[in-house]
Order: C-alpha cells, then structure tokens, then sequence
C-alpha cells in the first residue's frame, strides 16, 4: 500500500516561532530603533555571551558575514595591516574543515587566503586531529585553522586545540550549526581564538538572518564593529582609513533573536526527541544516526542525519549536478530515500558534498591521516560519509505520527 503525502510539508529545520520575537520587533518600530543600533542588539549580544562564555558579542548580518569579518581580524592579528585592495591573508595558507558548507570556506579567499582542506574523522564527522597534525607536517609555517562543528555536534577540540597552540597558530571556531551544544561541559563558540554563530532561517535559533562574532578581546570586537559599519573615523564627517562593510545586524532582526532566545533549551530537546525517535525506529535497518563524542560532549542535535551501512547500499551514481540509482532487493542508497521522502512530501537533504571535491575548490590541497591526497580523490572519510549519508527530516514541529510515516517511508526503501 503507498504511503499518503504528507498534505503539509514536513521540512529539514524550519523557524519554530514563539511570540517574544513579535514583541521585540514591534519595540524597534515603536522606538524608531530600525537600524544598526537599538536595545535588541545590546541585550542579544549580551545574552548570547552570558549564555556562551564571551566577553563580547558583535551581532552582524549573517553568519558568514561574521566568519568574514573573523578570518580578517585573524589574518591583521597574524601579518597585519594589508595594503589597499589586498586581503588580510594574501599568499597564507587555512586548514579548513573538508566537510561543511562553502560559507565556512569563502572568507579565506574573500581575503586572499589558500584553503587546505582537512579530511573529516568518523567519531564526530568533523576535522580529523591525525590530519590536522600532517597538515601541520607539511605546512608548518601555517598559523590559522577554520574548524567548523557538523550538524551540532561537537568536533574533538582537545586534540585540535592542544595542536593549534603546539603550532602558535590561532583557531576561528565556526559554531554556526552547533549553538548550545557543549564540550566537557564548556558551549561551542567559546573555544577559538575567535567564534562565530549563525541564525539564519532553518538554525536552532533563528532571526531570519543575522550572526554573531565572539571574542574576549574588547579591542578586537570594536574593530569588527568599526569594520562592519562601513570603517566611519569618528570624525564630523564621513572620514574612511580603512575597508568597510556594510555588515551590522538590524535591531529589528536581533529582536527576533532576542525573542528566540529563551527557548534554545526547548528547542535543543525537541531536537533530542526527534534524534532518539529515528534511531530506536530505524534500528532494524543497516544504517546508523550521526555519530557524536558521548564522554565530552552533547550536541545539540540540529540535523539528525543517517548513513548506510557499506554492504547495504545499492548501485547509485552521481555527477555534479544529478543523480541515479539502480534499487536491490534489500538494500538502499541517500538517493533512493530522499527521492522516497520528496514522493510523501517531507524534506530530506544529502550530507554537505566535501569542499575538495567542489569544483570551485578542487585544485586545492586536501590532506588526510594519510597525508597529502591525490586531486579528487574519493578514498577518504569525508567523501564516503557523503557517498552513503543522508540529513533527515528534522525541523521539531514535526509530530510523532509524521516522524513515524517517514521511517515507514525508509524501511520501504530496503524491501
């Protein structure tokens, strides 16, 4: 019997909205506060520190714009000031996380930089600490690293931490999926040198858009001020010595962050909930949920994501832009099931395709505990997490008897 589609759609992660936000965003219109200043951006960036463990905040508009301006003040910290029309990191090489999205990525070359992929690690799906420490082998003059927390699950970060100061260099934490989660009981966004967050539409927190940049460092956090306020000097004028953006979060969207932000624990259980509610109901099947560190860490359980187990995947094919599957008896792939959970209505993704196999950023250097790899190759964690994986549907207003009818769904796909 075929399953009935969904009448509504069930989606990855959407904005869960609680009625604070509307309040917030109405005090900003009412104030006439609609701008880069206001009462919600002071009280969200002072919240989101208390909550984190920071000393400042700077609330921007995007995530990205928040790691742009972290890989900047990075790169001024390292080799200084740059020359007009030259990036903060022209000619220097970034460790990177291999898998994650691009956003995480683009900066370093926004600002001159050479990316150097990471491979991925099995435990956590996030930066390996054994390929981290070759790439420090080959490259040792190299003095900062991206790493960026998966689905918001924490990476292993004694071991990347203890490598980073091994090496003298400086760690921009991107935090954007992992908000709230903890490692050895500390919040994500409080171990780099500095840390960014996002709250864009389908985060755990969200105001439509909007992020944040983390540093202990007063001086550092007026520069990005500064700096995301298109560089105005304090002059009677409109003075510039240096770049500026157009980078600030309104008061308006940090309202709706503001607002958000009481239920970041309800909406990390619900989460949870959905996480544990697939792996008990997908237990008879030869796949496994995203793994995570259960001695240091709690993640916060953004993207509850699955992968198959080798000897139970079917013939699947992909190019860069499309892809086929061949069904067995028995067996599945991401393909078959996202296209399986499309047919019902529901929204399922395929697991972030690794940067050194995008086209925009295949002729970097990729390294694994191996060492150096081969340009393109697919014999590495990262790639084979991303041939036989899949992001389920996770947003947490999806009911118990929906989530039920999608594993139903999937367990139809190995018969």
């Amino acid at each position: 019997m075929k399953i009935k589609a969904f009448e509504n759609k069930v989606w990855l992660s959407s904005p869960t909205m609680h009625g604070e936000e509307l309040e917030y965003m109405t005090l900003a219109y009412r104030t006439n506060w609609m701008s880069t200043l206001g009462e919600n951006i002071d009280e969200t960036e002072k919240i989101i520190c208390e909550k984190i463990g920071r000393k400042h905040g700077v609330g921007l508009s995007c995530g990205t714009a928040s790691l742009h301006m972290a890989v900047r003040l990075a790169g001024e910290k390292l080799f200084g000031t740059p020359e007009p029309g030259k990036g903060a990191l022209s000619g220097k090489r970034v460790f990177c996380t291999d898998m994650t999205f691009d956003a995480t990525v683009n900066p370093i070359l926004y600002e001159g930089g050479t990316p150097v992929f990471i491979d991925t690690e099995s435990d956590t799906w996030n930066m390996d600490p054994r390929a981290l420490e070759k790439a420090f082998a080959l490259y040792p003059d190299t003095k900062l690293v991206m790493l960026a927390h998966l689905y918001g699950v924490p990476a292993k970060l004694e071991e990347i931490k203890a490598l980073v100061r091994q090496h003298g260099a400086l760690l921009i934490e991107d935090a954007a999926e992992s908000f709230g989660a903890t490692y050895q009981g500390v919040q994500t966004g409080s171990f780099g040198d500095v840390s960014c967050i996002s709250f864009n539409g389908n985060k755990i927190i969200t105001g439509s858009s909007g992020g944040m940049l983390l540093t202990d460092d007063g001086a550092d956090a007026d520069k990005v001020r500064k700096w995301s306020t298109q560089s105005r000097e304090k002059a009677p004028w409109y003075q510039h010595r240096e770049l500026g953006y157009n980078y600030r979060m309104s008061n308006v969207i940090a309202g709706v962050v503001r607002g958000q932000l009481p239920h970041l624990e309800e909406h990390i259980a619900q989460k949870k909930k959905i996480y544990e509610r697939y792996r008990d109901g997908l237990s008879d099947l030869p796949v496994k949920m995203n793994p995570f560190d259960e001695r240091n860490s709690v993640p916060n359980y953004w993207l509850s994501c699955m992968i198959i187990d080798r000897d139970a995947m079917c013939p699947q094919e992909r190019n860069d832009l499309c892809a086929s599957f061949t069904p067995q008896k028995g067996k599945s792939c991401p393909t078959q099931i996202l296209e399986s959970l499309a047919a019902i209505n529901a929204e399922g993704r395929p697991i972030w395709k690794p940067m050194h196999l995008q086209p925009i950023y295949a002729g970097f250097d990729f390294v694994t505990a191996d060492g150096l790899a081969e340009k393109g190759t697919l014999n590495d964690t990262g790639s084979d997490i991303f041939t036989r994986g899949l992001c389920l549907p996770s947003d947490n207003k999806m009911l118990p008897w929906q989530q039920d009818i999608i594993i139903e769904a999937i367990h139809r796909c190995f018969t």
